[in-house]
């Protein structure tokens, strides 16, 4: 056997779950080498490459934070790349990966269609190709429609090529869930604009609802059914917007400091409250205006984030009601989880659970370390911290303006937890799903009982 073979026969024995993983960092690795070239900034300067790569990261990720203002840095040239990292971030690596196959009319061969059903997390190999160009299609298509009701308000605001050029990409930005954007103070200056914050609000949503959901309601006048998943992601979104729309009403006052805003871009307003922490990074109000039960119900949404199969990072909506479904069978004492007369496998409960615990302790720790490296600034107190922490893991964006200012090692942590809440908890899903299939267990321990509460 050939020296080559020997090494191509060990690059094939990575599991799909490193390939991904590899595949995001080196994503992120070649963005920031490009982000650092001094092309890619106004100045015409080289950036420093821990700035250039946490913007990588951010963007790769689909967060948002910046410790560089992405509006006054970066050139057109920037600007593209971040751009491009958006998308495929938002998109998966995988997906322009496969693409690049098809136009290069190469055969996908077995390994790639593993890859394939693991990036899309599918139950089988078939159909996966089909996916991904609907994906494609289905995200080109929503985007364009998007860049073109922004260019309504942008082209007369900043003339045709400005104006093109940043309804695309803010149209990218917020389908992919990103929170990128070039005015400097994210949409502070629309908040009297419904059509801005309107459209951005349905891009975020339609972004953050997944690609499956998606299939299943264009299809639905075909095939007459909607997916168990899609049933659940739906209703899960729908009772986090209402709810959250109606607790920022509430703890908010609607925005009453706010004085300037009519009524009704003061409920639009709250509205966008609502939608962004669903990872999405844009505010249309500076939150450290908001109060501290504000900051803290925008803490829980930017944990549970988006659906499954999206653009979004977080716990995820369908984890998030399964752990709800099974508290709630476990109060009414059955033994079943039950949703719409289905039952839920015992194992997607288990990995809900594992799951929340991970988050959890993952969250926890960066907590830890960022009060012991991080100042907080007088009139802030650990929300400061947590605010950000959370922001990042739920691959969200928005800050209390730690980002700009974070150490060396705080810079670390937070790129840490972005491509953890981007791909880690991919990883950590598939990691289980393959253990339940290759552990045959031979033999039982006997069961004991311990005392719970």
């Amino acid at each position: 056997m050939t020296r080559k073979r020997r090494l191509k026969q060990r690059y094939w024995k990575a599991s799909p779950v490193q390939v991904l993983a590899l595949g995001f960092l080196g994503t992120i690795l070649l963005g920031g080498i490009l982000l650092s070239l001094p092309f890619a900034s106004q100045a015409n300067e080289a950036t420093n490459f821990l700035d250039a790569l946490f913007t990588a990261t951010s963007a790769v990720c689909v967060t948002g934070l910046v410790t560089l203002n992405t509006a006054a840095h970066w050139s057109i040239a920037g600007k593209l790349i971040i751009m491009l990292l958006i998308e495929i971030g938002g998109l998966g690596f995988m997906s322009f990966t496969i693409l690049i196959f098809l136009i290069s009319r190469k055969k996908v061969n077995l390994r790639m269609r593993i890859l394939m059903k693991e990036a899309l997390n599918l139950d089988q190999l078939s159909g996966g190709i089909k996916l991904i160009i609907y994906i494609i299609k289905f995200a080109i298509g929503v985007q364009l429609i998007g860049a073109m009701i922004l260019s309504i308000d942008f082209i007369p605001r900043y003339g045709v090529l400005k104006g093109l050029f940043f309804s695309v990409f803010h149209s990218i930005s917020a389908f992919c869930n990103a929170g990128f954007d070039l005015f400097g103070n994210s949409l502070e200056s629309f908040q009297s604009n419904p059509l801005v914050i309107g459209v951005l609000s349905f891009l975020i949503i339609a972004g953050g609802l997944g690609f499956i959901v998606w299939r299943d309601l264009l299809t639905y006048q075909k095939n007459k059914r909607l997916s168990f998943h899609t049933k659940l992601t739906l209703r899960v979104t729908g009772v986090l917007l209402l709810g959250g729309f109606i607790l920022f009403l509430v703890t908010e006052a609607n925005l009453g400091q706010m004085d300037k805003l009519s009524f009704g871009n003061r409920l639009l307003n709250t509205f966008f409250l609502t939608v962004t922490p669903r990872t999405a990074g844009f505010n249309s109000i500076p939150y450290h205006d908001l109060s501290l039960a504000g900051i803290l119900i925008t803490c829980f949404l930017m944990y549970i984030g988006g659906s499954s199969g999206s653009t979004a990072g977080g716990l995820k909506t369908s984890t998030f009601g399964i752990l709800v479904m099974h508290a709630y069978s476990i109060f009414k004492g059955r033994e079943t989880t039950q949703f719409l007369d289905r039952s839920i496998n015992i194992k997607v409960i288990n990995r809900a659970f594992v799951l929340l615990f991970i988050t959890m302790t993952t969250i926890t720790t960066a907590i830890i370390l960022l009060s012991m490296t991080e100042k907080i600034p007088t009139g802030f107190g650990i929300e400061y911290i947590v605010f950000e922490v959370f922001s990042a893991f739920g691959t969200v964006g928005v800050t209390l303006g730690l980002t700009p200012d974070l150490t060396s090692i705080g810079k670390v942590v937070i790129m840490s937890l972005m491509f953890m809440g981007r791909v880690g908890i991919f990883t950590i899903l598939l990691a289980l799903v393959k253990r339940d299939h290759e552990t045959n267990v031979k033999f039982k321990y006997p069961e004991e009982n311990a005392i719970i509460g």
